[in-house]
């Protein structure tokens, strides 16, 4: 029995080092890299494309919407999916969905083709997401996964911050169509080099695949995404929290995720396991991941939105504010890996929450009269503090599940970050408009220039102090933090009974 162990051993680390592990990792962060930029890539095209697909701002909306919607759909079946289907299957699915939604969003006549588009191309990201994290955990041991998870940090930071600031740079020399024009030879080649190098390295479980299970799901995470992104409207007014399409949906999300649960501990082959919240540090770092989530896309949407609309800048200018800060996070994030293997998540995590923390109680006094210079210091020591936070938290809880639960962990940390998204930029948005509301209500002429922008900066400042108290909340958070052991089985570390 030990010599059969042994071998076992000896043969998963010869194949470990059979991989080639730079076109395989190439691969799949470019075309994660360009799924995920288009994910924000379109936010500073939205108003121009009211007029030229003569839509209003409630539809236009859709093209964000969908997509997140189809990423909440689609993200929780990836755990099956992984167990069903090889690497190279589900690699080749993402990018053909990817780039036949690039295309015709790049040939798009209409408002309803440009939607067809951006629901092939969510699909291609939804399956993408955690075929990558899964593909790291597989073919980097433990001791080295912090460096490799900081890669995609670089990615699933970079790739959503950079969108808004090359479509804007793209926007203001070519048409709309060239922001995907210019994504498509990027998913071209991640293909051909996947086609190559990528081996199939999942072992397929093939679980029996429960109706119900997906049901309950896509109802679930579908209505609580549409419920909240419709409540927010991304500064559109939206439908409002009293709207009954709003409360419908998400009563109906929230009813059928606690049947989704249940049915899911009582299933001997669960769809997502949700045993993997026994083991602590994935349960902690899963808070700490959802917490920064809320924060950077609120923030991303918030900040934007006062530029243009408070100080008066234009979208380029407002895309390259925020820049310097994502850049700097896209670059951190591997080095962040390094410090992480070597010195474990702890300190990272708590000095990294308590900076964000001090930057978003000083962005709670932001005014008209507040510099640009101020503005882009601040954010860079956001996303210095965030680059922290998300990578070590995540590989310290991913680290800590048996291989078993590797397809179930990276569903779940997927899935809570498209949810956390939608949730926090739809809270953000409706606090700033609940704010702005209440400081118009309180003075003499509502109308004027003067007290539009007051009431308006009253209801960005108050946004930010929900978002300091997310932080504060990730900084208790943090104080839990305890290095997962390298070297033992994480199922050695135990879970909690």
């Amino acid at each position: 029995m030990e010599v059969s162990m042994k071998a076992d051993s000896a043969q998963n680390q010869q194949e470990t080092k059979q991989y080639k592990v730079f076109p395989i990792l190439f691969a799949m962060l470019l075309s994660g890299f360009i799924g995920l930029f288009g994910e924000t890539a379109l936010n500073v095209a939205l108003t121009p494309l009211m007029g030229l697909l003569e839509v209003g701002p409630t539809t236009i909306q859709w093209l964000t919407t969908g997509y997140l919607l189809v990423l909440g759909i689609l993200v929780p079946v990836s755990g099956t999916l992984l167990q069903w289907f090889t690497t190279r299957q589900l690699f080749t699915t993402s990018l053909i969905f990817s780039i036949a939604g690039t295309f015709v969003a790049a040939l798009a006549p209409s408002f309803e083709i440009l939607l067809v588009a951006r629901v092939l191309q969510a699909v291609g990201t939804a399956l993408l997401l955690p075929l990558m994290f899964n593909t790291i955990l597989v073919i980097f041991p433990i001791e080295k996964r912090g460096a490799a998870m900081g890669l995609i940090g670089l990615v699933i930071m970079f790739a959503p911050a950079s969108g808004p600031s090359i479509s804007g740079l793209i926007l203001a020399n070519l048409s709309w169509h060239w922001i995907f024009w210019i994504s498509l030879p990027f998913f071209l080649i991640s293909l051909v080099c996947g086609l190559l190098f990528l081996p199939n390295i999942s072992k397929l479980t093939k679980p029996k695949i429960d109706v119900l299970s997906i049901i309950l799901s896509t109802l679930g995470f579908g209505g609580i995404v549409y419920g909240f992104s419709s409540a927010g409207g991304h500064g559109d007014g939206g439908g409002g929290w009293t709207s009954p399409v709003v409360v419908a949906t998400l009563v109906i999300g929230v009813l059928s995720l606690l049947l989704f649960s249940i049915r899911q501990l009582r299933m001997k082959q669960p769809m997502m396991d949700l045993r993997v919240f026994r083991y602590p540090m994935f349960t902690v770092g899963l808070i700490l991941v959802f917490i920064c989530m809320m924060i950077i896309l609120s923030s991303m949407l918030i900040l934007p939105m006062y530029l243009q609309q408070g100080m008066a800048v234009t979208a380029l200018t407002a895309g390259l504010v925020l820049l310097p800060g994502s850049l700097l996070n896209g670059f951190l994030s591997p080095v962040m890996g390094r410090l992480f293997d070597k010195f474990g998540p702890k300190w990272l995590v708590i000095i990294g929450m308590s900076i964000v923390a001090i930057v978003l109680f000083l962005y709670t006094g932001i005014e008209a009269t507040t510099s640009l210079g101020t503005i882009i210091t601040l954010h860079v020591f956001m996303m210095v503090g965030i680059s922290m936070i998300m990578m070590p938290a995540q590989t310290n809880g991913l680290n800590q599940l048996p291989p078993e639960y590797y397809p179930h962990g990276t569903a779940i940390m997927n899935t809570l970050q498209q949810v956390s998204g939608a949730i926090g930029t739809a809270v953000a948005v409706s606090i700033l408009s609940a704010g702005q509301s209440s400081f118009l209500s309180g003075v003499a002429n509502p109308e004027s220039p003067e007290n539009k922008l007051a009431g308006f900066t009253s209801g960005i400042q108050n946004a930010f102090v929900f978002a300091l108290v997310l932080a504060i909340t990730g900084l208790i958070t943090s104080i839990f933090v305890k290095r997962v052991k390298v070297g033992a089985q994480a199922g050695q570390q135990g879970p909690m009974h």
